[in-house]
């Protein structure tokens, strides 16, 4: 999990960035102060090049005075890299073990957590309709990201990207020609609206906000590396509170349950790195 190194940082800087970090959260109420400090300074430089500004003091009066100066500094800090299919054998897994588990269910609600644009949330659709569960599923995607969600709702992504799709899609066992599931043009492609009719994004922040419904699957791959132990702690009590006992939960391949305060509450599946059974409380 994160570590919070702060090597190649100077005390100015630092002060600076907690200073941002501190507004952000009095002015608007994102809290991203126990985010983990590597990932997060090398963010809110990325976003200091791309509003062309000179200084983080800079940074920080823009996005107190400016919404959408905001929204593009959340996206920038919480949006991690992403692809449909990311992992093609993370979602042979899903098909292999969670799938017949899912069967067992007459209804299924499943929630992927900080879906950030929502390549991930799509690839868990189209498995679903593989399989013939999709009907009587419901995926609920959530970023706290309101740019992030208008994207993920809208399902358009670039062309440029559907060569690397299409080879995950078909490392990861797909069934059917990945071209069936969208229409393209010159530079995009939007992806077949029959595979939203069981979505829901919504706006949901992790660090703040409560659980909204039990599930039987949770999907938060790649989020809680960002954060610093006591958020991991306080985020991973908030998804075991929200999976239902016999449910399972999907972490990214550097997050396990075992360093969270629920260790003996989960069983790992018999042969994947990342996918845990909730056997307890």
């Amino acid at each position: 999990m994160a570590v919070d190194d702060r090597q190649d940082s100077d005390p100015l800087e630092d002060l600076e960035i907690s200073l941002l970090l501190e507004g952000v959260h009095q002015r608007y109420g994102y809290d991203f102060r126990q985010y983990a400090y590597p990932s997060l300074r090398r963010r809110i430089r990325n976003i200091l090049r791309a509003e062309q500004l000179s200084s983080i003091s800079c940074l920080q009066d823009r996005v107190l005075r400016d919404t959408a100066a905001l929204d593009r500094l959340v996206l920038g800090i919480t949006v991690a890299v992403t692809a449909m299919f990311r992992d093609p054998d993370f979602y042979r897994q899903l098909r292999e073990k969670v799938v017949p588990m899912l069967r067992t269910y007459p209804f299924v609600r499943i929630w992927h957590a900080g879906c950030a644009t929502g390549e991930e949330a799509y690839s868990m659709a189209i498995l679903l309709e593989e399989e013939g569960l999709y009907e009587r599923c419901r995926i609920y995607a959530t970023d706290m990201n309101q740019l992030a969600i208008k994207r993920a709702r809208d399902g358009i992504f670039s062309l440029g990207l559907m060569k690397e799709y299409t080879e995950n899609y078909l490392r990861a066992g797909g069934k059917a020609c990945f071209s069936d599931y969208y229409s393209a043009d010159s530079q995009d492609v939007i992806l077949r609206k029959s595979l939203r009719r069981n979505m829901v994004f919504a706006q949901h922040n992790l660090v703040n906000d409560r659980s909204f419904n039990e599930f039987n699957f949770i999907l938060c791959r790649n989020v809680m590396i960002y954060f610093q132990k006591p958020l991991q702690e306080r985020v991973f009590r908030l998804l075991h509170d929200s999976l239902r006992r016999f449910g399972v939960i999907a972490l990214g391949s550097k997050e396990s349950v075992n360093l969270s305060p629920y260790e003996s509450c989960y069983e790992k599946l018999e042969g994947c790195r990342t996918l845990y059974k909730k056997v307890g409380p």
